[in-house]
């Protein structure tokens, strides 16, 4: 093609510049196999109503998939000239096959056609990263496993609070990454909609079936209004609200790996593997994976805001403006994919101090709410427990003690109450497998749950291998 697809209308040629600005090619281009099977289900679907013949779809599917293969193998050349992928298959199927390829068009727009590649583009991309957030999940299950016996402090306000076992603590961030896949798994359900057939945003007077199309590409559903489907771009916001969320469970993770690498800290050293040095001070060992990772979550918040910004004040029906939807969430994918991809190789390669866990864990008076429930246990209401233990904490602050450091005729000295079995009580071991309420760090409660989430994980594993595309 010479001209323009809808140079009709025109008598002057579009401006070099003008072809530069509206080019979406450089980016676009990546949806080139969505496309190709978008057409090629078109085509199937036309040639079923016989709006066109089954001798002229055979031929339009076979250079379909000559096109395919083209830009696979390299040979295929992109141009400012045609705008986007849309133009550039089109163009060069004409090519292909001759004026044949012109037919291809009927019944759809260009603004149903890139809504079908995007949402089959995301749903293939939203399985992978469910996929991969599964491996990333098992990555810390067996992290965990492997350190039942390590006790660290845990924390409230960046301060000691209580000890805890540290796989308790990595099963925090498990629970964080499963409400992310679950919150991707919603969100395939609005992307599994199919808009094509719904033209450039009234529908068409060909007699299409929309439903045969729907289950050619896999989609369980098709979309109920055609100026919605051209318009909606709720699944793209959707996914980048689920992509920001799941990036803010990366950057928590990585300030604390950042904070347990630390001299201050001590807790753990991230292999030589997944760090850097100083160009300038030979000593220095950076934890560059994981503050990259944090500094990409305000990457991918951008994305979101960019979209939601984009769409926040356009009009009924398909805007040029949308065109920007891509760009954002192709950057998305990609940076999530990759945070997903280097975490689940870094956490098993994380050594851990458990000495030096443990020795935090003893400090900071971490055993004052044992001591205050001990307290309640012999009758004591607990405000009462709560200000007899203030007191003592008062007192061995004053004397730079621990708590267990005490001797029995000082803490007697709070309360009459107390006897000699409170040393057993004041124990890091003993405080944290007396915690045996639903969720709490019992080592026996951790391990009930790393065991369901070990089923759980295999029963997702199997549901994802079962579940045809578009399910």
């Amino acid at each position: 093609m010479s001209e323009k697809v809808w140079g009709g209308r025109f008598s002057e040629k579009t401006d070099s510049r003008v072809e530069m600005f509206t080019s979406s090619i450089d980016f676009d281009k990546r949806l080139y196999a969505h496309d190709i099977e978008g057409s090629i289900a078109h085509c199937k679907m036309l040639a079923k109503v016989s709006v066109i013949s089954q001798k002229e779809a055979a031929i339009l599917i076979k250079g379909l998939r000559k096109i395919k293969s083209d830009i696979e193998k390299g040979s295929f050349e992109f141009t400012d000239r045609l705008e986007d992928i849309h133009m550039h298959i089109e163009d060069r199927l004409q090519q292909e096959v001759g004026k044949v390829a012109q037919k291809l068009h009927t019944a759809r727009s260009r603004n149903d056609q890139v809504a079908v590649d995007v949402r089959m583009y995301l749903r293939d991309e939203t399985g992978k990263i469910i996929g991969k957030l599964g491996a990333l999940r098992k990555a810390i299950l067996h992290f965990a496993k492997l350190h039942m016996d390590v006790i660290l402090p845990g924390y409230t306000h960046l301060q000691r609070a209580q000890p805890v076992l540290l796989p308790h603590h990595l099963m925090a961030y498990y629970e964080m990454f499963t409400r992310d896949v679950e919150r991707f798994s919603e969100g395939l359900k609005r992307i599994n909609v199919m808009p094509l057939g719904s033209a450039a945003l009234a529908g068409t007077t060909y007699p299409i079936d929309r439903e045969y199309t729907a289950s050619l590409l896999s989609f369980p559903k098709v979309s109920a209004n055609s100026i919605d489907s051209v318009s909606d771009r709720d699944f793209i916001i959707e996914f980048l609200s689920a992509a920001s969320i799941c990036m803010m469970h990366f950057s928590r993770i990585s300030e604390e790996l950042i904070l347990w690498s630390s001299s201050e800290f001590g807790f753990i050293e991230l292999s030589d593997a997944f760090s850097t040095g100083s160009s300038i001070m030979p000593q220095k060992k950076n934890p560059d994976v994981p503050e990259l990772v944090r500094g990409k979550f305000g990457r991918v918040l951008g994305d979101l805001v960019a979209l939601l910004t984009l769409m926040k004040s356009l009009p009924l029906a398909y805007n040029r403006d949308m065109q920007g939807d891509k760009e954002p969430l192709f950057d998305s994918v990609d940076t999530l994919k990759s945070c997903i991809d280097i975490y689940t190789d870094m956490i098993p390669k994380i050594s851990v101090n458990k000495k030096t866990m443990y020795e935090a864990s003893t400090s900071g008076f971490l055993n004052a709410t044992d001591l205050a429930d001990y307290l309640v246990n012999k009758g004591v209401t607990f405000r009462e427990a709560h200000h007899c233990v203030g007191s003592a904490v008062v007192y061995a602050i004053e004397n730079k003690k621990e708590l267990n450091e005490l001797n029995l005729t000082e803490l007697q000295s709070f309360s009459s109450l107390i006897s000699s079995d409170i040393f057993d009580v004041l124990d890091p071991k003993e405080m944290i497998d007396r915690r045996t309420s639903f969720g709490g760090t019992a080592t026996a409660n951790v391990t009930d749950a790393i065991s369901a989430a070990e089923a759980a994980l295999e029963k997702e594993k199997l549901a994802l291998s079962e579940t045809p595309p578009g399910e």
